[in-house]
C-alpha cells in the first residue's frame, strides 16, 4: 500500500467531486489485500486514495491531521507568549491606578473606602483573572476606569481560559514574536480549534467539521477532499456499489470488480502477446439444415447429399455428358451443412488460501483472476459454468458475491489440495459436461488430507521436504478425478523444488499442464490458458 505525494494547491487543478467507479476501484485494491469493504472504507478514508481524471490524490483525514498540526507548528514556532500575562496585568494596573487616583481625590488617604480598595489590590499572589474577580462587586468612582473595568470583568471567563492554556502551552511556543494579550487570545482560539478539528478527524467524527472551514484554514484541496471523505461511503451507496447498511458490496459492484480486473488481466495480454492464436477445433455442433457450403479441407464429411449430386449432375452437364450417363462424384461436388456451434464447460477454480498465500502479492493476484475468469465466463461464455473453491487446512466453495472480501486464512498454515479436488469433483458431478476442467492456484504441496473421513495434517519431513501421506492422498484423488475425464491445470506461485516434483507427478497422471509464474504474471497466463484450452475442446 504505497503512500502518495502531494503539491500546493494552486487554485487551478480539477474541482473535487467523486466519481464512483473510481472510487470502487480504490476500495477494491485494497480489499484485494484481503481487507473487507467495511475496513477498506476506513482505510480510504483515513489514507486517502488516487481517483482517475483528477490531477491529485484524494487526501486522507491523516494528511488533514497533519496540514492541521503544521498549522499548529508554525504559530508554536512564530510567537513568544512570556508576556501575555505580564501585559494582561498593566492593563489591569492602569484601571486601578485611576480609580485609586480618585479615591484619593475624594475621600482621603486615611478613608475606609480606600482601605477596602487598597485590601483588595494588594492581596498576594493573585493572577490576572483572580484580581478581576476581587473586584467585581466594587462600585468605580471614577467613569472612565469603571467602564474600562467592565470590559475585563466582560472578558473574565476568556481570561481564565487563556491562563490556562498558558499554563499548558507557554513552554511549547519558541518564536521571537511577542504577543500580546489580544494576539495570544486569538492564536489559544485558533490552537484550540485546529486541536479540535484535528481530533475529530483521527475519531471520525465527520459530521461534526466544516468542510467550508477546512478550506479557509488548509486550502481547497484540504475542504474539497474532506467533503469527498464525508460523503464516500453515502455516494457509493447512491451509486448502488454498497449495501444500504453500508456492509458489504452489492452484485453491481461485484460486476464492476470483475469487469475491471478483466480488462487489467487483457490489457496485460495484449503487451505480452503478439496476437491470438486461432485453434481450428469446433467441437459439440447441431446441423443447419438450410444452409449448405463447399466442402473444404479439414471439414468432416458431413455431405448435404442432395446438394452433392446435384453438383455432380451440373458439372457434368457443363461438361458435355447428358441425361442417362453415370454420376461420378468428385471432390468439388461435395457440400455440407453449416452447424451451429457450442460447448459448456465446467471450470472450478482451487484457490489456495494458506498463510503462506499472503507474501509477495500472491493472494491478491490470485483473487484479481478469479474475478476477471468469473467476468469473463459470464460475458462471453454464459453456458459455462464457473467456481470457485478456496483451501487450506479444509476445503470450502466461495460464492462470487462472497470473493472481493475473502482473506487467506490467517495463522492456518496447512494446504489440504485433495479436500479442493474432492470439492471440485462434486461440483463437477453436479454440472456434467464434456471437457470439466480444474485449474490449481498454489504456493505450496500438500499438507492435509484425509484418511477414513478423518482429517490429518502433516508437516513436511525435514527442511525442503515432502509431507508423504498427504502427497499420496492428494495423488489418489487426482487419479479418480482423472477418470472422470477432469483436466486438472496447475499454476504455481513458488518454484520450490518440492512443490514443483509434487506438481510434476499430479500432470503426469492427469497430462494436464503446469505453469510457474510470478503473481504478477498470473492473470496473463490462466487467461490464455483458459481461453486456448476452450477453444482446443470445441473440436472434441
Amino acid at each position: 500500500m504505497k503512500g502518495h505525494r502531494y503539491s500546493r494547491w494552486d487554485g487551478e487543478q480539477n474541482e473535487f467531486s467523486l466519481d464512483p467507479r473510481a472510487a470502487l476501484d480504490a476500495l477494491s485494491d485494497l480489499m484485494m489485500e484481503g481487507l473487507t469493504s467495511e475496513e477498506a472504507l476506513d482505510w480510504m478514508r483515513r489514507h486517502g486514495f488516487p481517483m482517475a481524471g483528477m490531477d491529485m490524490p484524494v487526501l486522507g483525514s491523516e494528511d488533514l491531521q497533519s496540514m492541521l498540526r503544521e498549522q499548529a507548528r508554525s504559530l508554536y514556532e512564530q510567537y513568544d507568549m512570556s508576556d501575555v500575562e505580564a501585559d494582561l496585568q498593566r492593563r489591569l494596573d492602569e484601571i486601578l491606578d485611576r480609580e485609586e487616583e480618585q479615591l484619593r481625590d475624594r475621600h482621603g488617604f486615611e478613608s475606609a473606602r480606600l482601605n477596602d480598595f487598597l485590601e483588595r489590590r494588594h492581596r498576594p499572589e493573585q493572577r490576572a483573572s483572580e484580581r478581576v474577580e476581587a473586584f467585581r462587586d466594587f462600585s468605580f468612582e471614577d467613569p472612565e476606569a469603571a467602564e474600562d473595568f467592565s470590559e475585563l470583568l466582560a472578558e473574565l471567563d476568556r481570561m481564565r481560559s487563556l491562563e490556562e492554556f498558558l499554563d499548558r502551552e507557554a513552554g511549547h511556543f519558541r518564536g521571537s514574536e511577542s504577543a500580546d494579550y489580544e494576539t495570544a487570545q486569538e492564536i489559544r482560539e485558533q490552537l484550540e480549534e485546529l486541536q479540535r478539528l484535528a481530533q475529530a478527524l483521527e475519531e471520525g467524527r465527520f459530521d461534526e467539521i466544516s468542510g467550508d472551514r477546512l478550506q479557509d484554514l488548509l486550502g481547497a484541496a484540504a475542504g474539497g477532499s474532506f467533503v469527498l471523505l464525508r460523503d464516500l461511503e453515502s455516494d457509493l451507496r447512491d451509486a448502488g456499489y454498497l449495501s444500504a447498511d453500508g456492509t458489504s458490496l452489492t452484485p453491481r459492484a461485484i460486476r464492476r470488480i470483475g469487469s475491471q480486473a478483466l480488462v487489467d488481466v487483457y490489457s496485460a495480454l495484449r503487451k505480452q502477446l503478439g496476437g491470438e492464436h486461432e485453434s481450428p477445433g469446433r467441437g459439440v455442433s447441431t446441423p443447419r439444415p438450410d444452409e449448405t457450403r463447399a466442402w473444404e479441407f479439414g471439414d468432416s464429411l458431413d455431405l448435404d447429399l442432395s446438394r452433392t449430386v446435384l453438383n455432380a449432375v451440373k458439372r457434368q452437364s457443363a461438361q458435355g455428358r447428358g441425361p442417362g450417363s453415370v454420376v461420378r462424384l468428385g471432390v468439388e461436388d461435395f457440400e455440407v451443412r453449416e452447424r451451429d456451434f457450442s460447448t459448456q464447460t465446467t471450470t472450478v477454480l482451487l484457490l489456495d488460501m494458506s498463510w503462506s498465500m499472503s507474501w509477495e502479492g500472491r493472494f491478491p493476484a490470485a483473487k484479481r483472476v478469479a474475478l476477471a475468469m468469473d467476468q469473463l465466463i459470464r460475458s462471453q461464455f454464459p453456458r459455462d459454468h464457473f467456481f470457485v473453491v478456496g483451501f487450506s487446512t479444509r476445503a470450502r466453495e466461495l460464492r462470487i458475491r462472497e470473493l472481493p472480501e475473502v482473506s487467506w486464512d490467517m495463522g492456518d498454515p496447512f494446504t489440504n489440495l485433495q479436500d479442493g479436488l474432492m470439492v471440485a469433483e462434486r461440483l463437477i458431478r453436479q454440472h456434467p459436461c464434456a471437457s470439466p476442467q480444474v485449474i490449481v492456484i498454489t504456493d505450496g504441496q500438500p499438507t492435509a488430507y484425509y484418511e477414513d473421513s478423518q482429517l490429518r495434517v502433516e508437516w513436511p519431513m525435514g527442511y525442503g521436504g515432502v509431507s508423504p501421506r498427504a502427497v499420496a492422498s492428494t495423488l489418489q484423488t487426482v487419479r479418480r478425478v482423472t477418470r472422470m475425464g477432469v483436466t486438472i491445470n496447475s499454476f504455481m506461485l513458488d518454484d520450490a523444488p518440492e512443490l514443483v516434483g509434487f506438481v510434476e507427478r499430479m500432470t503426469e497422471i492427469n497430462k494436464g499442464r503446469a505453469f510457474y509464474t510470478q503473481p504478477s504474471q498470473l492473470g496473463s497466463f490462466l487467461m490464455v490458458d483458459y481461453v486456448s484450452r476452450r477453444r482446443s475442446h470445441r473440436g472434441r
